[in-house]
């Protein structure tokens, strides 16, 4: 079960205007000191990007700067234009640049910026009117960063902002590499512009409009043209965003650092989700440090994107390698070269049906055993490699097929419109199919799939890049959906090598090498070319491949015999850090996680024999992903009192089953109640049974009283006067439950 975690509510946050908040303040009751809230209210501060913070208790006001690092005791609030006036010397910003900064965003009831988009906006509002020319956002896939882009757009355009102090409207271009990158944010988030947006292309220039859209393609000189975007004169643009800028636009060789160069007056703001590494470091050299970061792993802990499980499934051959018989051939009569081929070598060197069929077969019974009509993209190795896995999963699911002709289907580059229409549908919220995508390279990056809860990896990644930004396909959360988290099928073992990889930090990112034609439509990829047929591909596997005769026979190798079985299912939760995958039985993990709740047995046993307190314990543990009663099924100890599994699993103590607990409860303190009457007598009995029936819930009051037998005594009120009142029955029950488990 997906569970919510406790969500982070400041008490007070201070905006000096709607869209630009200024101080946040941590509230604490009459009776305790300010000082108690001081850390709490810096932690809120940094995390939503303030500088001021505030803790009281009504009586002392403690003002926190965290930019100055100061701690001072203050007699009063200080009024908006106190703080104000200090965040322009801060920023020194003043006057007209105080207005642009402070004007108001396109109000979105629907959709509010979250306080990370919020914080990316205000920065590169901040950055731009202090006349920073190059700027860099990080943000993780899934965080919205084209929401940022478009308020950070509205915002300037609005307030009539452009790099000469003109009384004009800005001129602005948002650049991408790939058609999909443009057109989904100039035809949905940008829409509000209205008739201010242009396309540009070949045949589409424009010279009167505000807000410009276009990929490096097609605007970008090559053999056979000088360069479209030379029409535009190098002042013409204020501000020019680079979508996923790290994918090229900035290296010092790339034929697109030329538009860039060429519009040099313009403001720059390049858009990543790829943190500084060896690959990225010609991006960081153009843009510079990031105004802001926002991971995936922060994404998680927060609560805006979905947390995964990962199940690494492993057939024999994955096992164990496969050989080919003495002289066996293919598909099309050539010979198998002797080898012993891996994993990276199935469906690049050999392809192999059954080993498809198999993993077909297993993704089948996976989502016939959760859910059926659950969003599903597989990532094969090539577009063929797809074809076959659709018609291996189609035949698998004739029943489905047959009521939903589209339930499976292939989204590569040479379905040309009919698979994007395909993908528009499967992106669709309120459309039940397509069910499951099969794909190779096409759906890695730039495909918002809120409902997505499966991404299955049939081919190995070897790019931690690529790997990263498939993860990213599942992360967008949906709970008015029931997306809140989802699975990763992992087929070659790669999610499992990628997460144990110290490189891995939790930001999704994205570089790959595509080749895409001038209309901005992808070609082929640097994955889909990276195993030549004469490339070592590891230990055993073969140099070459025989000549293909005729030449118009495929390179690969096709085995369409043979059977391959599924010989291990592991599952991978996200430990609490966010990033590390743990694989453990859920006895050991409850153990170890009841230990760095409580030091000993007895301070376990303290606060669970008290109703309120044994609450917090059972919701503490769910945060921590222990249900009791699968924990109770699990270990194969369903009459055991919850407590005392927990004390053996965390310490080794004896099990013990409730109505053994019971028996010895009545064997130790038989006079325990003598002081009241037989009829509430006969309560704590029917109290004592109930328990030792169906477990310590049942000694929780008032509930405990609205079901039979305890209920055949009469009603609440009439139950509480045969011990004397209602604070004499709470006190029975409470001395019930601390013998209980003294016993």
């Amino acid at each position: 079960m997906a569970r919510r975690g406790t969500r982070k509510r400041a008490d007070y946050i201070l905006r000096y205007r709607p869209d630009y908040p200024i101080a946040v303040i941590e509230a604490k009751a009459a009776y305790r000191s300010a000082q108690d809230g001081v850390q709490q209210a810096k932690d809120y501060a940094e995390i939503l990007g303030l500088r001021f913070a505030y803790a009281s208790n009504g009586r002392e006001i403690i003002e926190i700067d965290l930019v100055l690092g100061t701690e001072v005791q203050r007699a009063d609030f200080p009024a908006p234009s106190e703080l104000w006036s200090r965040i322009e010397n801060q920023l020194q910003i003043s006057g007209d640049g105080s207005a642009k900064l402070l004007s108001a965003g396109f109000p979105d009831p629907e959709r509010p910026l979250r306080y990370y988009q919020e914080i990316a906006v205000n920065r590169a509002m901040e950055a731009i009117l202090g006349g920073q020319r190059r700027a860099l956002l990080n943000l993780c896939t899934g965080a919205g960063k084209t929401a940022v882009a478009f308020q950070l757009c509205w915002r300037l355009w609005s307030s009539g902002w452009n790099k000469r102090g003109d009384h004009r409207k800005p001129k602005v271009l948002f650049l991408a590499d790939r058609n999909i990158l443009v057109d989904d944010p100039k035809d949905k988030t940008f829409a509000p512009f209205g008739d201010a947006r242009w396309k540009l292309g070949a045949n589409a220039i424009s010279h009167g409009r505000d807000i410009y859209f276009s990929t490096y393609q097609a605007i970008a000189r090559d053999e056979n043209r000088p360069g479209l975007y030379k029409e535009f004169a190098p002042d013409f643009f204020d501000l020019i965003i680079i979508d996923e800028c790290h994918r090229g636009s900035a290296r010092s060789d790339s034929s697109w650092r030329e538009i860039l160069e060429w519009f040099e007056p313009a403001y720059q703001l390049g858009m990543t989700a790829t943190p500084l590494r060896e690959e990225s470091r010609d991006t960081y050299a153009y843009f510079q440090k990031p105004l802001y970061t926002y991971s995936l792993a922060q994404g998680i802990e927060d609560g805006f994107l979905a947390p995964y499980r990962v199940h690494r499934i492993v057939t024999d051959l994955d096992a164990v390698g496969w050989r080919p018989s003495a002289g066996e051939l293919d598909r099309y009569g050539r010979e198998i070269p002797d080898e012993e081929y891996q994993t990276r070598d199935f469906e690049r060197i050999v392809a192999l049906r059954s080993r498809t069929e198999a993993i077909a077969r297993h993704l089948t019974d996976f989502l016939k055993n959760t859910d059926r009509f659950a969003k599903t993209i597989v990532f094969c190795v090539d577009q063929d490699h797809a074809s076959e896995m659709r018609k291996a999963l189609i035949n698998l699911n004739s029943d489905m097929v047959a009521k939903y002709p589209d339930y499976v289907t292939r989204v590569t580059s040479d379905e040309g419109d009919i698979g994007k229409g395909k993908l528009s549908t499967f992106q669709d919220l309120e459309s039940e199919t397509p069910v499951i995508l099969t794909t190779s390279q096409l759906l890695t990056t730039g495909v918002d799939a809120p409902t997505c809860k499966n991404v299955a990896l049939a081919r190995v990644v070897g790019s931690m890049a690529e790997f990263k930004q498939i993860i990213g396909r599942g992360t967008r959360l949906r709970e008015d959906y029931g997306k809140l988290w989802f699975s990763i099928l992992d087929y070659t073992g790669t999610a499992t090598e990628k997460f144990a990889d110290p490189s891995f930090d939790g930001e999704p990112a994205d570089d790959i090498t595509t080749e895409i034609d001038a209309a901005g439509e992808v070609v082929s990829t640097d994955e889909e070319q990276a195993v030549e047929p004469t490339e070592p591909t590891g230990e055993g596997s073969p140099t070459t491949l025989p000549p293909d005769e005729p030449d118009t026979l495929p390179r690969k190798l096709y085995v369409d015999g043979g059977e391959v079985e599924v010989v291990a299912h592991l599952v991978y939760d996200l430990d609490s850090d966010g990033k590390r995958l743990t694989c453990r039985k859920l006895t050991d993990w409850t153990g170890e996680k009841v230990r760095t709740l409580f030091p000993t047995p007895a301070a376990f046993r303290a606060e669970w024999a008290i109703q309120d307190k044994r609450s917090a314990i059972i919701d503490a543990l769910a945060e921590r992903g222990i249900d009791l009663a699968a924990l109770q099924v699990d270990a194969g100890r369903p009459e055991d009192d919850p407590f005392d599994l927990l004390c053996h699993l965390a310490w080794n103590a004896p099990l013990t089953t409730r109505s053994e607990r019971a028996q010895r409860l009545r064997a130790k303190a038989p006079d325990l109640f003598q002081r009241y009457g037989e009829p509430a007598r006969a309560v704590i009995d029917a109290l004592l049974e109930k328990y030792a029936a169906t477990g310590p819930d049942q000694l929780s009051l008032p509930q405990a009283l609205k079901v039979q037998p305890i209920s055949d005594f009469g009603n609440p009120s009439e139950i509480a006067r045969l011990f004397g009142g209602p604070q004499a029955m709470r006190e029975a029950v409470a001395e019930l439950t601390e013998a209980l488990y003294a016993a």
